[in-house]
């Protein structure tokens, strides 16, 4: 029963969205702003189902508590102890800015937010509108006293680093760091199996029923990097390139890393899950078979730790993220 799995993606309805999912395909409910979609989850608030082989309609959690090791390898011993999927993959629509936030490290989530995980992430453009930004850290150091008083005197902005995104960028999120992707973006999100977020500023802006949204001044006062100043975009990492094939390192933290291949036409790479880490694979453009599964365009699937050897071979070139635990 070990096997790829695909999955049924969960579409969230969040007034940030928009219908610009479509442009990878996607067949959206009319009429409402999609923000997220969940490719791969295993969360309370979003449980994805299997969609191909014997496991089909089981939920992520189920498939979880019923192969453990065998699912997420023997580096995820302690996701089996918390009954906690470790990773998961989203697609995010930022038809409009999304609020400025910060998430938790694990040790202040575990002891705040009874057993949530803390929640590292990073992204990858995969459409950018001329102009677009994200907000990535501080302009420069300050308290977080002097930090509050700006929220409360409206003067929040002149502090908030602002960074120029285009398609293929790929940007690192650790836990602590204040963020926001703004209006023009979509994105590949890989994070942490959590959805905790903390709300520093929300653009005055009030939902369909003229309610502002909630923020979470004290909790991410407690938690916000204030030292993460004037931060620039990473460059990817080479490892391996020839004529058909290149290999870069993106992101590497506690948690996961995600590789990106490049693979020509016919391209061919050999990989082996050898029981110590799960991989997830995503297909960013082209069209590729992965493991036996054929995907195209942008869509991701989960081979088990236990799974064995495995090929990816390129129909046409192709962007693929590889993400495990290393």
């Amino acid at each position: 029963m070990i096997y790829p799995l695909q999955f049924t993606p969960i579409y969230k309805n969040y007034l940030w969205g928009g219908q610009n999912l479509e442009k990878l395909g996607r067949v959206l409910p009319e009429d409402e702003q999609i923000a997220e979609s969940w490719e791969i989850a295993a969360h309370q608030d979003g449980m994805t189902r299997v969609k191909n082989g014997s496991f089909a309609g089981w939920t992520l959690q189920d498939v979880f508590e019923m192969l453990k090791e065998d699912l997420v390898g023997s580096k995820s011993q302690w996701a089996i102890d918390r009954d906690k999927f470790p990773l998961l993959v989203k697609l995010i629509d930022a038809n409009k800015p999304l609020s400025v936030q910060v998430h938790p490290n694990d040790a202040y989530a575990r002891k705040n937010e009874e057993n949530e995980l803390g929640k590292t992430e990073m992204w990858v453009v995969l459409d950018a509108k001329p102009g677009t930004e994200i907000i990535y850290g501080l302009t420069e150091e300050i308290t977080p006293a002097l930090f509050r008083q700006a929220i409360d005197d409206g003067t929040l902005e002149k502090y908030l680093h602002r960074i120029p995104i285009k398609v293929g960028d790929h940007i690192c999120v650790p836990s602590g760091t204040l963020h926001a992707i703004l209006d023009g973006a979509l994105l590949v999100e890989i994070q942490q199996n959590s959805n905790i977020t903390y709300r520093v500023f929300d653009w005055n802006r009030v939902d369909e029923h003229g309610q502002s949204r909630q923020l979470h001044l004290s909790e991410a006062l407690d938690v916000i990097n204030f030292g993460q100043v004037g931060s620039n975009l990473p460059e990817p990492v080479k490892l391996n390139e020839t004529t058909t094939f290149t290999y870069e390192r993106l992101c590497q933290n506690p948690y996961f890393t995600t590789d990106r291949l490049w693979l020509k036409a016919g391209a061919a790479y050999s990989g082996l899950c050898d029981g110590t880490t799960l991989e997830i694979w995503g297909i960013l453009s082209g069209k590729a078979h992965i493991a036996g599964q054929a995907l195209e365009g942008v869509s991701f699937i989960l081979l088990p730790a236990a799974l064995g050897p495995f090929e990816v071979v390129a129909e046409n070139d192709t962007q693929l993220l590889r993400t495990y635990q290393a």
